[in-house]
């Protein structure tokens, strides 16, 4: 008479495999942990860097925006010394009058600001400041999108009697008289000769690399006769301009206008190279934009090939755990434990060591890119998208992985598996 399998065994639930699974992995604890923890390392780099680094991407486009996306940078051209370039703006190629026959002359031009720009040391009492002097016009608060906190901006008849007055940046008020202190009708030294402080300019923050609150204002004339003396024949040599159009879609014609004008100036024709330069503020931004987002897929990559080390990792404990169980499975096909419930079995405790591994990586990757966030004082992004990545990444790799154990766990035959030791 043919014996019947026992239906229990026939029939066991999902429920029953899972709880098996996971005492199976219970079991060895150590193990399991050590296991779990290439996949930790690899969802937490994951989230994280991804984190990071749109944090960091929107905290710099944010401050980009802020000083203005519908501005051009016109520079003056780059004075060279022992075959190195110092940098655009370090020759006297642009003057004044170039920034207000533009402002003129350009259609999609809607308010220049002329500026030169030196390093100098600032002295109240005993306390001094190594930083950046602006002189500049009346257009720049506008223009670059920032405004007195205290005081107020120097006036067209203290711009045009070269009047010695300054507008302090935050952290040089800071610095010189103490965090949040009044400085409003104070006097300051520079380079030698008195300024009365008649602003304090809102703080701004640090915009690639540099601080724009470490700065001083003072009228133009003022500091192309005093602190840097007179140094173009054509008129008051600058650094360059800043211009504001319209709109960002008027960015283009300005551009175009601008080249064409300066060139018409400066008698330059082809081939003749120009001797300023012009950067788009909005170029500035997608292209850092591409770096980092070229950076964090390059850092995600590498992130990856943990995920990979882990795959591996669990392919080898799950084989290991194959071989020794080997009479387990022998006695639970004996008594009718089908390949498929075999299968199951030990493709679940792959997939629950993954995702287990996985949860507990997209926990640690949100907590590191939280205190990232917090320790740099940039936003704090978490994408929906990279946490579903990081969950079903983690499942694929379980499954994966415990595809080839939990087979040849599978086609094990009962009497051998029982006569192994």
């Amino acid at each position: 008479m043919k014996l019947k399998t026992p239906p229990v065994i026939n029939k066991i639930s999902n429920v029953q495999i899972m709880f098996m699974a996971t005492e199976a992995l219970w079991n060895n604890k150590l193990r399991t942990s050590l296991t779990m923890l290439g996949v930790i390392i690899g969802i937490s780099s994951v989230i994280a860097i991804t984190s990071v680094g749109q944090g960091v991407q929107k905290s710099t486009e944010e401050q980009l925006k802020a000083l203005g996306t519908n501005v051009l940078l016109v520079l003056s051209g780059a004075s060279r010394s022992g075959g190195v370039s110092q940098g655009g703006g370090s020759a006297s190629t642009v003057t004044w009058d170039d920034a207000r026959a533009i402002g003129k002359q350009a259609p999609a031009v809607k308010a220049i600001s002329a500026f030169l720009q030196r390093q100098v040391q600032v002295v109240y009492g005993g306390q001094n400041s190594f930083t950046s002097i602006l002189g500049t016009d009346l257009n720049y608060p506008d223009v670059k999108n920032i405004q007195p906190q205290a005081g107020r901006f120097f006036n067209e008849d203290e711009l045009n009697a070269a009047e010695p007055v300054v507008v302090l940046g935050s952290k040089v008020r800071d610095d010189l008289f103490g965090v949040g202190a009044n400085a409003l009708s104070a006097d300051i030294r520079i380079q030698g000769g008195r300024y009365k402080v008649i602003g304090v300019m809102e703080p701004k923050g640090s915009v690639g690399g540099t601080d724009q609150d470490d700065r001083v204002y003072i009228p133009l004339k003022n500091m192309s006769a005093r602190i840097v003396g007179r140094n173009s024949l054509a008129g008051i040599a600058i650094s360059g301009f800043w211009l504001q159009t319209t709109g960002e879609s008027d960015l283009a014609d300005a551009q175009f206008q601008v080249e064409n004008i300066m060139r018409l100036r400066h008698n330059l024709y082809p081939p003749q190279p120009d001797d300023f330069r012009v950067i788009n503020q909005v170029d500035i931004v997608n292209t850092f934009s591409n770096v980092v987002g070229l950076f964090t897929v390059m850092v995600v990559a590498i992130a990856g090939i943990s995920l990979v080390v882990g795959g591996i990792g669990i392919a080898n404990i799950m084989l290991v755990s194959v071989v020794e169980r080997t009479k387990e499975i022998g006695i639970r096909k004996a008594v009718g434990a089908t390949n498929a419930a075999i299968l199951i079995q030990f493709m679940a405790e792959s997939v629950l060591v993954s995702t287990v591994g996985g949860t507990a990586g997209i926990g640690l990757g949100i907590a590191i890119a939280f205190g990232a966030a917090t320790a740099f004082s940039f936003p704090f992004v978490i994408s929906v998208w990279s946490i579903a990545a990081g969950f079903g990444l983690s499942f694929t790799v379980g499954l994966l992985a415990g595809v080839l154990p939990a087979r040849n766990a599978a086609r094990l035959d009962p009497i051998a598996a029982l006569r192994n030791d």
